[in-house]
């Protein structure tokens, strides 16, 4: 189980679960319970935090016939802008006077309240602006790396790559400057949740396995949620040597996965070589991956790469296998498994060759050398047809 964190535990805020249950109401094909439960919920939020800003932006993002009856009256969402006129006012003459008659931690605390109400609200530029400003009247190392810690999961929240990307270099230049060992494994879980977001999954994996044992980053994700993207990423990333010595073999994966079924089952029947069963269960993860935002993207790209994963697991064990066998080990008919392995093999996916006479596939494994030189002249032709384009360019 991750460590219990030293410090106070970090706000939500914002709360990226809000983020999620947005993206949600969104789909034009969710159940139509589920969305009337989500579109309270969000109202429920906006109402108990006075989230103006927010309510507005969802207005716009989110079609008004799916949020039924839960909209905010014209009424209610000027008081409640009112409201929040009346707090920054207010925080703006506590700033005022701290200028005046206080010293500058006074001034710089007054500073970061006010940058966080903004973002508890949802007014995204006023909050990043005012984050900036008590940046630059922050001193403390530590300080200042929770303020560049909170622009990223601002970014995150919006999903605004520029911002989220630019703050991750500024946490790494004050991380190499000193920052402890908390802030250190915190940023290591918030580049995997962005690589994730990129369809890096590699650098994803790496991050996450390196803070399964240390994770207090709760205002990110849940425990269960950083276990279920830890095993995702690890399947498709890691050679099967290395799934089985760092998640197969991980105690805490292992201890919370017992938590969550689905994702133990698609990596279990993986590494068991059940691939009828692994198949059964890449469709159930597929579901919860267009149910995530930031996998949502990305997930055929994923489900194509875990069945090819699946396919050269099971040919590297064989020199050659009929059709019949590989379709029944996949649960699958003869002529699905042709056009998959035709489709893939033409892609260079995968080495092997169908003799659709025989009805067999023979692997053809490469020689490693012999594939190294080959893709050298391949890159090397490509860099040559380039120089030449670039060449004529210049000489016109």
């Amino acid at each position: 189980m991750p460590i219990e964190a030293s410090e106070d535990t970090i706000e939500k805020n914002p709360d990226l679960g809000l983020a999620q249950m947005k993206f949600l109401v969104e789909q034009p094909d969710l159940d139509k319970k589920r969305r009337g439960e989500l579109s309270k919920a969000i109202i429920a939020k906006i109402r108990k935090d006075h989230m103006a800003p927010f309510y507005e932006v969802l207005l716009k993002d989110v079609n008004n016939t799916l949020l039924g009856n839960d909209r905010l009256s014209p009424k209610e969402l000027e008081e409640m802008k009112a409201q929040n006129t009346a707090k920054i006012l207010e925080f703006d003459a506590f700033i005022e006077d701290a200028e005046k008659n206080l010293t500058e931690m006074e001034v710089r605390e007054n500073n970061l309240k006010k940058s966080e109400y903004l973002c508890r609200i949802g007014d995204k530029d006023a909050a990043i602006a005012a984050f900036r400003k008590t940046y630059e009247k922050t001193v403390s190392l530590g300080q200042r790396l929770d303020i560049v810690f909170h622009q990223i999961r601002i970014g995150l929240f919006y999903m605004d790559h520029d911002l989220i990307s630019r703050n991750i270099d500024k946490a790494k230049t004050l991380i190499d400057e000193g920052g402890d060992w908390d802030r250190r494994n915190r940023l290591k879980v918030y580049q995997g949740a962005y690589s994730m977001s990129i369809r890096d999954f590699k650098t994803a994996a790496a991050q996450f396995l390196d803070t399964i044992s240390t994770f207090t980053s709760n205002e990110l994700m849940d425990y269960s949620d950083f276990v279920k993207y830890t095993v995702l990423m690890g399947l498709i990333s890691l050679p099967r040597n290395e799934l089985v010595d760092k998640i197969i073999k991980g105690a805490e994966i292992q201890e919370n996965l017992h938590q969550q079924p689905e994702v133990k089952a698609f990596l279990m029947t993986l590494y068991e070589c059940k691939y009828a069963e692994f198949f059964q269960n890449l469709a159930k993860i597929e579901i919860q991956m267009k149910e995530d935002r930031l996998l949502t993207p990305h997930y055929r790209h994923y489900v194509r790469e875990m069945r090819i994963k699946a396919y050269c697991q099971l040919l590297e064990s064989y020199s050659s296998l009929t059709l019949k066998y590989m379709a029944d080990s996949f649960g699958v008919t003869e002529d699905f498994i042709d056009k998959e392995l035709h489709r893939f093999i033409a892609a260079g996916r995968l080495h092997c060759k169908i003799d659709k006479v025989a009805g067999v596939v023979e692997t053809t494994r490469p020689d490693n050398k012999n594939w190294q030189y080959q893709a050298t002249i391949k890159q090397g032709d490509i860099l040559l047809n380039r120089i030449q384009k670039l060449s004529r360019v210049i000489n016109i």
